[in-house]
């Protein structure tokens, strides 16, 4: 994928969307956020239509055949778990539960996040671990805890299937539905799956009524003494960078063996050092990609669209409702038993208590409750039969 393409395009688009917030009701209430830098954060903004993906133009015959595999678990290891399996629509089209769901016999090691707005990212995964939507539908679909898929026997599969064979031909001309292709159909699916009906956008586009005086006392809060806006910014309320922000090791690596085996398994996987294999007992998060010490911990700061139902929250599931997470921030990055992150000398400066009131505390979460608009339902589709081996005609001969 030109992923360069991707961003020019979508950095365009979103500032558009910045431009017209600043002129609208950001700019009537005059937040100013600066950075630790200096520098001045995006506003919040209305989110701007999807960014065309110029090498993967949508088309609605693409569409509808990504929506088909996203839901078909002939597309991973023993057709058992699809991608909807992880990301299942009456779950925030995440999972709703601390770890996502593993392939059969293994547990994940992370939380599921959201695919809905996940095409306007510029990376995907938690560390940023894939460049497009297309490498992220491959990398989960092939993942040793995920899908755990092989090229091979998913493009058999998918052959067998006379109704994928007609599609993927009037779609890419392919005479073998190849699995490059899958990845391509279902990064189209997902395009279609965008939250941008909240509260929030329609009072950022104008319509003074649709916060309540709670909830723009929040946003007061939000963009000034809870500083959110540090890190939550622009249309879809995220830097997309990667932080330390103190949340503790996930029980589960002290309490679920499953789960201390596929954290070892990632261990190896990502290419620790033997010492640090030996000793380490959090998830080092950025640092797999960068190996760089100061990276420990760190993880991209996630979107806050589509929150109300994408519980439980962080990285590791930490946090089931709202409210803990904002008791979380309040206290200055640490749980109520006082626990914090497994690497706090990369803890970020940024996190320290807010001294929030508890009348404080619900403006916030009032406002915060803006992020999302309407649920996104959708009719699961009608997965297609595989060939039979033999017609009618041919078992009626073989019965005589």
């Amino acid at each position: 994928m030109k992923n360069s393409l991707f961003k020019k395009s979508a950095l365009a688009s979103i500032a558009v969307a910045v431009t017209l917030a600043c002129g609208s009701a950001a700019a009537e209430m005059k937040i100013v956020s600066k950075g630790m830098g200096g520098e001045v954060n995006p506003p919040l903004a209305p989110l701007p239509p999807i960014p065309e993906v110029m090498d993967n133009k949508n088309t609605p015959e693409k569409i509808e055949l990504g929506k088909i595999l996203f839901f078909d678990p002939r597309v991973g290891g023993d057709a058992s778990v699809s991608c909807a399996s992880c990301h299942d629509p009456a779950q925030g089209w995440a999972w709703a539960e601390d770890f996502s769901r593993g392939y059969p016999g293994t547990v994940h090691w992370r939380n599921s996040q959201t695919v809905v707005n996940s095409q306007y990212m510029k990376k995907q995964f938690w560390a940023g671990g894939a460049s497009s939507g297309m490498n992220q539908a491959r990398s989960a679909a092939k993942g040793g805890v995920a899908g755990n898929g092989e090229d091979d026997l998913m493009e058999v599969r998918l052959a067998l299937i006379p109704e994928y064979k007609k599609r993927f031909k009037d779609v890419f001309g392919d005479e073998w539905p190849l699995i490059r292709n899958v990845w391509r159909a279902m990064a189209s699916f997902e395009t279609t799956l965008i939250s941008d009906n909240t509260p929030l956008d329609a009072y950022l586009k104008g319509d003074k009524s649709a916060l309540s005086d709670q909830q723009k006392k929040g946003m007061k809060l939000f963009n000034g003494k809870a500083n959110c806006i540090e890190c939550h910014n622009g249309p879809l309320a995220t830097d997309e960078r990667y932080y330390n922000i103190g949340v503790p090791a996930a029980a589960r690596w002290d309490e679920d063996g499953m789960a201390q085996i596929t954290f070892r398994f990632e261990q190896y996987a990502k290419g620790v050092t033997e010492d640090m294999y030996r000793h380490i007992k959090d998830d080092a998060g950025f640092y797999y990609r960068s190996k760089n010490k100061w990276d420990k911990g760190k993880f991209r700061t996630p979107g806050l669209r589509y929150i109300a139902y994408t519980a439980p929250y962080m990285h590791n599931g930490a946090f089931y409702t709202l409210e803990e997470v904002i008791d979380f921030y309040n206290r200055g990055g640490v749980d109520e038993e006082g626990n914090t992150t497994s690497f706090p000398q990369n803890k970020s400066k940024l996190i320290k208590p807010l001294g929030l009131s508890d009348e404080e505390k619900e403006d916030l979460l009032a406002f915060l409750e803006a992020f999302s608009g309407d649920e996104i339902e959708i009719e699961k589709p009608k997965l297609p039969d595989y060939a039979p081996l033999f017609t009618k005609a041919e078992l009626m001969e073989a019965k005589k």
